[in-house]
C-alpha cells in the first residue's frame, strides 16, 4: 500500500511540472535611448501643462512652435482648469531624432466633457535637449 501511495506522489509531481510553462515577456522593439527620452520629454511638457506650469512648459517650446502661436494662445493653451490630465499613447519615429505621440488632453472647461485628441512631436535640437516641435 506504502508503495502505491508513493508511487501516486512522485506521479503528481512530476505531471504538474511537465504543464507548467514560463510566460516570456518579448517586446517588440528593442530599448531605444532616444524614443526614452522623447517620451521623458513630452511627459514633462504635458506635466507642466497640467499643473499650469507656463515658464516651464514655454521654455521647451523650439522658436517654430513659438512663432506658430501668439501669446493669447499660449495662455490659454497652459490653462486647462482644475482636474486636467493627460494620456500618452505609444509614439513612433517620424526621422531621426524626431518622435510623435498621439495624446488625450482632459480640460475641466471641455464642452460636452468631449476630451481633446492630438499629436505633440518632440524633436532633439543641435545642444541635445529635447523640444516640443508640435504643441497638441
Amino acid at each position: 500500500m506504502k508503495s502505491w501511495i508513493i508511487a501516486i506522489v512522485v506521479l503528481c509531481s512530476t505531471s504538474q511540472s511537465s504543464f507548467a510553462h514560463v510566460h516570456r515577456i518579448h517586446s517588440r522593439h528593442a530599448a531605444d535611448p532616444a524614443y526614452t527620452a522623447a517620451l521623458a520629454a513630452a511627459n514633462r511638457f504635458l506635466s507642466a501643462w497640467e499643473t499650469e506650469d507656463h515658464e516651464t512648459g514655454i521654455v521647451m517650446l523650439t522658436d517654430s512652435a513659438r512663432q506658430h502661436a501668439t501669446p493669447e494662445q499660449l495662455q490659454d493653451f497652459f490653462s486647462p482648469g482644475p482636474q486636467a490630465a493627460y494620456e500618452i499613447s505609444r509614439g513612433r519615429r517620424l526621422k531621426t531624432q524626431r518622435y510623435a505621440f498621439p495624446v488625450v488632453l482632459f480640460r475641466a472647461a471641455e464642452i460636452a466633457g468631449r476630451p481633446r485628441t492630438s499629436t505633440i512631436v518632440i524633436t532633439r535640437d543641435s545642444k541635445s535637449d529635447w523640444e516640443v516641435d508640435k504643441l497638441p
